[in-house]
C-alpha cells in the first residue's frame, strides 16, 4: 500500500471514528472542506503541516496517519 493510500484511509478512519463529517473536521482544522475530501480521495497528499493541523482537529498524533496496517497472519 502506497503511503497516500496509508494516509487517506487512516484519516478517514480516524474522522469517522470521532463522528465527525468531512466538513466539521474542516472547520475544526481551519481548512477547506473540499481538501480533506481530496486527500481522503488520494488526490491530494498533505503536507507536514496539514498532517500536524488534522492531527490536533482529531486529537492524535500525527503518527496515526503514517501508520500502515498490520498484516495478519493465517
Amino acid at each position: 500500500m502506497k503511503l497516500r493510500q496509508v494516509v487517506a484511509r487512516n484519516l478517514r478512519i480516524l474522522r469517522k471514528q470521532k463522528g465527525l463529517t468531512q466538513e466539521a473536521l474542516a472547520d475544526q482544522a481551519q481548512i477547506n472542506r473540499n481538501y480533506v475530501g481530496q486527500i481522503e480521495r488520494e488526490e491530494k497528499s498533505p503536507t507536514i503541516d496539514m498532517i500536524e493541523k488534522l492531527a490536533i482537529a482529531l486529537g492524535v498524533d500525527a503518527v496515526a496517519f503514517l501508520t500502515r496496517p498490520q498484516r495478519r497472519r493465517g
